[in-house]
């Protein structure tokens, strides 16, 4: 036998495309387009190499206490990762391992097959209802699960359901955890922190890497009971104790710390949206009532493939697919004001 037949075989997620070119407009991984609080800055000239040597603090202990302060909850039920994905993998290994399949919308953030797949756990893709939304009915029904994830809002559509609609699933399924991811809640939406006061099996997952312009730093975390924060920890600390970096940690207290500018990036990047979704509704597209930083957005006569080439070619990087659900659609990551207006007016000397 090969020692190739003996390698896992996945298919791996495919991230945004990331280009090399110093005058494009990058529209195509949801990053703000806002620096991160200059609180980050202050601290990062404060940090010295020579700290380097030394071992990051394995239970973040600064961090975990700003984000408990931060979200009105106990450092117990607080849990950082390497951004919210790292996060969501150990969640993955820690609460979905145990025979029953996983459910998650069939459209939706495409890592979860991902590690579903690796980690050999069965799942079941629940079809969203005809206006692209979430029904609560689907994952209420009485039969075994392994758990349940969703993203609020959901990517790529972007729609927010309601508290009433996330607790009715959570009240529904006290036999699993139910994760929801709230990567993008920050533009729009109520989060579901204060339900974990009432379900011991929810779990919210958030990060820095959208509302707090901090992608490149990888910075993620969850909040839920303190009997599902001890399980994660516990598996974490049987993979890798030092997950966050003594960088990561100070610059992300700095960050939790500036809430004023992280309103007022957040504030403009929502004003955007809704001044982009007016316009490119008047160029004849249509989409989802995004309240995310970007929108899925589809032409009423021209392909997805077209318009991603021709913006493309204009060095204008927006996400598409091939995958039939969604390949008409482009995923617009809101830009500055400025960007935004080059896009659509490449968009509008196009179409005509």
């Amino acid at each position: 036998m090969k020692w190739e037949e003996k390698v896992r075989q996945v298919e791996p997620y495919v991230p945004g495309e990331q280009p090399k070119l110093s005058d494009m407009i990058k529209l195509n991984t949801n990053e703000s387009p806002y620096p991160p609080s200059p609180k980050v800055q202050e601290e990062l000239a404060l940090l010295e190499a020579a700290d380097f040597r030394l071992y990051p603090d394995p239970q973040s202990t600064d961090l975990v206490a700003a984000l408990a302060g931060r979200y009105h909850v106990g450092e117990e039920q607080v849990f950082v990762g390497v951004g919210s994905d790292d996060v969501i993998s150990q969640v993955f290994l820690t609460f979905f391992s145990h025979g029953e399949p996983i459910l998650f919308p069939q459209l939706t953030y495409s890592f979860y097959e991902v590690w579903a797949d690796l980690y050999r756990i069965s799942y079941v893709k629940v079809p969203l209802m005809e206006d692209r939304h979430i029904d609560p009915e689907d994952y209420c029904k009485p039969e075994e699960k392994g758990g349940i994830i969703f993203p609020n809002p959901n990517a790529p559509t972007g729609l927010l359901e309601s508290i009433e609609t996330v607790e009715q699933i959570v009240k529904a399924n006290p036999d699993c955890v139910v994760v929801v991811d709230e990567a993008y809640i920050d533009f729009g939406g109520k989060s579901a922190i204060p339900l974990i006061e009432k379900y011991e099996n929810l779990l919210i997952v958030q990060t820095f890497s959208k509302s707090r312009a901090m992608a490149g730093m990888r910075i993620g975390f969850a909040i839920g009971s303190k009997k599902l924060i001890d399980h994660l920890q516990a598996v974490k600390y049987s993979i890798n104790s030092y997950t966050m970096s003594r960088a990561a940690i100070r610059l992300g207290v700095a960050a939790v710390r500036d809430d004023e500018y992280f309103r007022e990036t957040i504030s403009k990047i929502i004003a955007t949206r809704e001044r982009v979704k007016k316009e490119l509704a008047d160029l004849g597209f249509t989409f989802p009532d995004s309240q995310t930083n970007f929108i899925l957005a589809r032409h009423k006569n021209r392909s997805g493939k077209e318009l991603y080439e021709v913006l493309r070619s204009q060095k204008i990087f927006v996400r598409r697919w091939d995958d039939p659900l969604i390949k008409d659609d482009l995923r617009i990551t809101i830009g500055t004001d400025a960007q935004m207006d080059k896009m659509l007016d490449v968009l509008r000397m196009y179409i005509g």
